[in-house]
């Protein structure tokens, strides 16, 4: 009897360990940035070498557990070890030598960068670190196309293929997003220079009026992406750096991940005293993502970001002052001891499900606010912006006359409301030294401002080698202004503006001349509505004749790898036609109006290369090489009584060369040299002054040492700027003078400066 329960059992165990070691084991692999799925992965099983590729959803099905290599073209490989049937998730990291292969999602339909029909630049997480990680311009000016000015860590304007330098304060006519959190405010102002470069793991950057899904807007997109964190496995990690002019930054990340749920937090504090008098700047960034895979058809991802700053303002400075004392900050600022004091927090929810293996739906919904106190010598402006905003779209892959369809459909609705109020500044009417002290209220105004985008875009395999694409975006803006304020000699300026709706289409074709080598064409439509401050008259009247600037982008490019992969390359030539150009012309120190003045015409040339010089066990050396050629000028040009047509578009470079090379070896050491030339900048618009071109050196060198292949140590050294050039790292354009005083054009840019750092990571499994 004893015997017969004997066999019994070892039966049962048997018949039991079999049937585990037959359990079926599901998952998905995910672009680990964007989280955008990946076909066409091959999974390895290192014990038996059978091979299981994912399909078209990322999904993957193998038949035991054991240890599986991950691998794709374009993306670094993945080994895990899978010992039970969980279904799980698996990332995979891009190779920033291998871009033209990496999924990119900047358009929400998944494609390789390589087949795209628009210009689209990513900086990876290691073109982010090759500089100091607190000021972005450096990440942004080495990509063709784009420039960043810079007067301050919180003083900054980006142009893309020139669109956006007529802004005076700041970028505008520039979307961008975090995540899928619109960071563009209702009258189309942007500002990323907040967030901490050490949150961010990938920027993808459309360049020109290409963009349907993203608002049409007439010089691209930005796309942020947080870093997220890696799923079964929990890291904590910490930053510390020094650096010139009293730098100091600390940084503290955590992140824990399961099988299917993953959460990270970030807590970053900068401090500088700045270069120049009045310059001190204060930062606190809290962060966190985190993302759910509820199930094989529901994934949900949360993002939050806050940021408390506290910036002295140096401002502009007048050419003597430039060339003799560049450290000095304008005489009024200075004496006001003009600032800024904001508070900034963004959250989102965003909802994927997948209704079968031809559909999706991809919801979100997002708030935001900004609190900023801005102590200015003319006044102080207190004011309050507060938003909602909800993004919906489908994602559907049909088969039309046997060829693949790739299709998006959807919408976005953003409602923002903005408080402002300006006091007397009476800093004049106190000693010496006092700074800015609060007067009486001289203005109140409630704004509300509303837009929604509809938009579709399509992409049409018709072969392997062939793709065309059809994009279409309507955008309905309107602006509501409500005067709080009215003194006995003032007029009522509450009214409401609301714009046509405008339709922006776009039409483009990718095709494989080969493998390795495409070509495409497009051409698209966007626009750019004024600010509400714009369509203000000087009697306070809303001009309601104001029109969008509207424009239409046409581009040829190519994209390619070559020499067995080791030289990649992208070349764009493009034309971009504007209308209805926004001029914001001075009536008074203060006081700014919009019209619409002419036409301008952008002809450009961009090309971008990467070189593997070599690639041993030992050590690996890569080059890159980024040229930007700059033909933009007014084509009609009339303001006032003056006729600038045929002149240079102001504010933006003549041409911009970037060249580098990064080191990195197996005993630990790295390093980076960074060459980057500035051409000449156009100041006014009748071109009788232009900035001197210049040019600037950044290097960095580092040692990464792990220990118990759990603890790892990472030291650095930098130097900018490093043989001590002088230059304008930042122009106000059309600069006036008023009282007799020199016009003050120049922010002048940092000397020779230098940071260190120590990076420790623990990684508990």
């Amino acid at each position: 009897m004893h015997i017969k329960k004997i066999f019994i059992f070892i039966l049962f165990f048997i018949n039991f360990k079999y049937g585990l070691a037959q359990q079926e084991i599901f998952g998905k692999v995910i672009d680990g940035e964007n989280g955008a799925v990946l076909s066409n992965v091959h999974i390895i099983n290192l014990e038996t070498d059978n091979i299981v590729i994912s399909n078209h959803l990322g999904e993957f099905k193998l038949g035991e557990a054991g240890n599986y290599k991950f691998t794709r073209i374009g993306y670094h490989d993945e080994l895990i070890n899978i010992v039970d049937s969980r279904y799980i998730i698996v990332p995979l990291h891009m190779k920033s030598s291998e871009l033209n292969e990496v999924i990119v999602s900047t358009n929400q339909l998944p494609v390789k960068l390589k087949k795209a029909v628009t210009a689209i630049s990513i900086i990876s997480t290691q073109e982010i670190e090759r500089g100091n990680k607190v000021n972005v311009s450096q990440v942004l000016n080495r990509v063709p196309g784009i420039y960043m000015h810079t007067g301050a860590l919180n003083t900054n304007r980006i142009t893309i293929r020139g669109i956006g330098s007529r802004n005076l304060f700041g970028t505008a006519k520039i979307r961008a997003y975090y995540e899928d959190i619109p960071l563009t405010t209702g009258n189309g102002e942007t500002a990323i220079e907040d967030f901490d470069l050490e949150n961010i793991s990938r920027i993808e950057i459309i360049k020109g009026a290409a963009s349907s899904i993203y608002g049409a807007g007439l010089g691209g997109a930005i796309h942020l992406i947080p870093k997220k964190s890696c799923f079964d496995n929990t890291i904590v990690s910490s930053d510390f750096a020094l650096g010139s002019f009293g730098l100091n930054k600390g940084v503290l990340n955590f992140s824990h991940g399961s099988p299917k749920h993953s959460y990270r937090a970030m807590f970053s504090s900068t401090h500088s005293d700045g270069y120049r008098d009045n310059n001190e700047y204060d930062r606190q960034n809290i962060a966190f993502t985190s993302n759910h895979y509820l199930s094989n058809t529901n994934d949900i991802s949360i993002v939050g970001s806050y940021v408390d700053l506290k910036a002295f303002i140096p401002s502009s400075i007048n050419e003597n002052d430039f060339i003799n004392n560049p450290r000095s900050a304008a005489f009024t600022w200075a004496e006001s001891k003009g600032f800024e004091d904001a508070q900034r927090g963004i959250f989102g929810l965003s909802w994927k499900h997948q209704y079968n293996d031809k559909l999706d739906q991809k919801t979100s919904v997002f708030t935001s606010f900004r609190n900023a106190y801005e102590a200015r010598p003319f006044n102080m402006l207190d004011e309050n912006t507060s938003a909602l905003g909800l993004r919906s779209r489908l994602l559907g892959n049909n088969t039309i006359f046997k060829k693949k369809l790739d299709w998006t459909f959807g919408g976005e609705l953003f409602r923002d409301q903005h408080l402002s109020k300006t006091f007397e500044n009476l800093y004049q009417e106190f000693p010496s030294g006092t700074g800015a002290v609060q007067g009486e209220l001289l203005s109140d105004f409630k704004e509300k401002r509303t837009y929604y985008n509809i938009f579709l875009e399509a992409n049409y395999h018709w072969n392997h080698k062939t793709m065309f694409s059809l994009g279409l975006n309507f955008n309905k803006t309107v602006y509501h202004l409500e005067d709080k304020f009215i003194a006995v000699d003032n007029i009522d300026q509450s009214g409401k503006y609301a714009f046509k709706g405008v339709f922006s289409p776009k039409l483009g074709i990718s095709h494989l001349l080969s493998e390795n080598i495409s070509l495409y064409i497009n051409l698209g439509h966007g626009f750019s509505p004024p600010t509400l401050s714009e369509t203000l008259l000087p009697d306070g009247q809303i001009n309601t004749g104001i029109e969008p600037e509207t424009g239409w982008n046409f581009e040829l490019g190519t994209r390619g790898s070559l020499y067995h992969n080791k030289l990649q390359y992208k070349l764009a030539f493009f034309r971009l036609n504007i209308r209805n150009l926004l001029v914001a012309r001075r009536i008074a120190d203060d006081q700014f109006i919009g019209i619409n003045a002419g036409k301008t015409q952008h002809d450009g040339l961009e090309l971008a290369l990467t070189y593997h010089l070599m690639d041993t066990k030992v050590i690996t050396v890569d080059s890159y090489f980024s040229y930007t050629l700059n033909n933009f000028v007014f084509k009609e040009f009339v303001d006032d009584d003056q006729n600038f047509s045929g002149n240079d578009l102001t504010g933006v470079p003549s041409e911009i060369f970037n060249a580098g090379v990064d080191i990195n070896t197996s005993l630990g050491i790295y390093g980076s040299v960074n060459f980057q030339y500035v051409g000449s900048i156009p100041i006014t618009d009748s071109n009788t002054l232009y900035s001197n071109s210049y040019t600037l050196t950044n290097v960095k060198l580092g040692y990464k040492l792990t220990l118990l292949k759990k603890l790892t140590l990472n030291t650095y050294l930098g130097l900018d700027n490093v043989f001590d050039k002088t230059y304008a790292s930042q122009l106000l354009i059309n600069a006036s003078s008023f009282g007799g005083r020199a016009p003050r054009y120049y922010y002048p840019g940092n000397p020779l400066n230098f940071y260190a750092g120590i990076n420790i990571k623990y990684a508990f499994f």
